[in-house]
């Protein structure tokens, strides 16, 4: 089992040029079609409501980001979700962590997207430039750089990329980035991947699911792992990768 590099082992991914690590996204987009599968770029879901269950979704399970959208819905239209006291709310998306912080972000959100020239459609962020339509977005309360990216790649096709912790996470033990934090890492990633959505989208979703199903944050499965000839973490610890955040 390999537990450090040898000294004659080829320089890690992470200090490799540009270039280097622009090839190994496009490998590691390959690998994972081959196991999960190619995926077509179709929304999931309309843009508010991509929106504002992003915005539940964060620190929470998939499983409770839906039960929390759903009993939010129960509230009413957006108009009335704005008009409820902002404890009924929170108590509506229980089921998402911390709803209390949440809550108001969620209803503020909703009033300026409703004063807005279109309110709540969308659609004008699909023919925005880019970088106006992510300052809108990420101008919002409780929307990030992810979110924002997350509704524009999923729902209007545009070339951005979204990182999550497990994106995050996998690119960092593999090395096509150097360790930094998930907001760096978007920028980073972005530079180097290139400017098509199906792409992008693709290897967005099945690096989740990677992330979910093997390079977990703990005792990662690399023994089943279709990344890790290439991996950094594997070359330095072979089967035993560390939580990640852990030196």
């Amino acid at each position: 089992m390999n537990t450090t590099p040898t000294p004659n082992a080829p320089p890690l991914n992470a200090v490799r040029p540009a270039g280097e690590r622009a090839e190994l996204l496009t490998w590691i987009k390959d690998c994972l079609r081959e196991t999960y599968g190619e995926l077509a770029l179709q929304p999931r879901r309309e843009p508010m409501h991509e929106l504002i269950s992003t915005i539940l979704s964060q620190r929470t399970t998939h499983k409770d980001e839906e039960a929390a959208y759903y009993s939010l819905s129960e509230l009413g239209d957006w108009d009335a979700i704005i008009e409820a006291p902002t404890e009924a709310v929170a108590h509506a998306i229980r089921r998402s962590n911390y709803p209390e912080s949440k809550a108001p972000r969620i209803q503020e959100t909703l009033r300026r997207i409703k004063a807005a020239p279109g309110g709540y459609d969308l659609e004008f962020l699909r023919e925005l430039p880019l970088k106006e339509a992510l300052k809108w977005l990420t101008d919002l309360p409780g929307v990030g750089v992810k979110t924002a990216s997350l509704v524009l790649l999923f729902n209007f096709a545009r070339p951005v990329f979204p990182v999550d912790t497990h994106v995050h996470r996998i690119n960092t033990r593999v090395g096509t980035i150097p360790k930094m934090g998930e907001q760096a890492a978007h920028r980073a990633l972005l530079a180097l991947l290139p400017p098509d959505p199906p792409f992008l989208f693709e290897l967005h979703k099945n690096l989740l699911k990677h992330g979910q199903q093997v390079c977990q944050w703990t005792r990662p499965k690399c023994g089943v792992c279709v990344l890790r000839e290439r991996c950094d973490a594997y070359a330095i610890h072979g089967d035993r990768v560390p939580s990640f955040g852990e030196k």
